[in-house]
């Protein structure tokens, strides 16, 4: 439990980072802006051909009787729709952090210098086609298993009772691991972190990776909340990932609280 509520904690204490840092968190949002439309094109296109879509997939029903070729080409369409929406939500976080790769690197670097005792960041030392490539390739290593999982999530919610209970839930526990994964990604990459090595360090800590990506999961449900907390999202990641590796932080921000409230008490 106190895993879980230190992750939250890092979300909170990347918010407020870009917070005091209007600058890098307006530069933050592009990325995020970008991905919003292309995501709801694609959506609004789903939406207005995605019937024509399904009775063009299913010849076989064209012979259908009414009401049967209406009711079954009506499910699919609906399912067609909610995996998608399902999917802008596992992928949104990856695309949107290709898209803004050198925002988001910035970000980060700055976050390392503002915490780091000796004022410095991490510098992964490869030319920027080398870093998106790598992050292309990361990413959809990524999208592949959370696609799977989301088929698979998706194949036991009709199971009745659990599939409307239990399942949801545990829907949002793995999005927010892989979320996470994404968002931390972009400091640990750049201290030369490898995918597999980067999952089996998120794996040992479950419980704060589930406080920092859960409640960020949930949000993103409503994609203009995603775009507004990605920016402060990569910074709670960058804080969270210096955690991991146990690399010491100046925490400046609790200190200049501290003090504020030293100072009130003596007044």
């Amino acid at each position: 439990m106190r895993d879980l509520g230190a992750g939250f904690h890092y979300l909170l204490k990347g918010q407020r980072w870009v917070a005091r840092h209007g600058k890098q968190y307006g530069f933050g949002l592009i990325p995020g802006l970008i991905t919003l439309v292309l995501y709801v094109a694609a959506l609004v296109a789903l939406a207005t051909w995605g019937e024509d879509f399904v009775s063009w997939a299913t010849p076989f029903a064209d012979d259908w009787s009414s009401p049967w070729q209406g009711l079954f080409r009506g499910f699919l369409t609906v399912v067609l729709f909610a995996l998608a929406l399902l999917l802008s939500v596992l992928t949104f976080t990856a695309v949107t952090l290709l898209i803004g790769q050198p925002f988001y690197e910035n970000l980060s670097e700055k976050v390392d210098r503002d915490v780091s005792p000796d004022g410095t960041a991490p510098e992964s030392g490869l030319p920027l086609w080398r870093e998106l490539w790598i992050s292309a390739r990361d990413s959809l290593r990524i999208v592949v298993r959370a696609v799977l999982w989301a088929v698979l999530l998706f194949a036991l919610g009709f199971i009745p009772v659990v599939g409307q209970t239990l399942i949801p839930v545990l829907g949002f526990f793995v999005t927010g691991f892989f979320l996470t994964e994404e968002l931390t990604a972009v400091a640990l990459q750049r201290r030369g972190v490898d995918l597999r090595a980067r999952l089996t360090l998120l794996r040992s800590r479950k419980t704060l990776i589930w406080g920092f990506g859960t409640p960020l999961a949930l949000a993103f449900v409503v994609p203009f909340v995603a775009v507004f907390l990605m920016p402060g999202a990569v910074a709670g990641a960058t804080l969270m990932a210096r955690e991991l590796l146990g690399e010491e932080t100046r925490d400046g921000e609790d200190e200049s609280d501290e003090e504020t409230v030293s100072d009130g008490l003596a007044t």
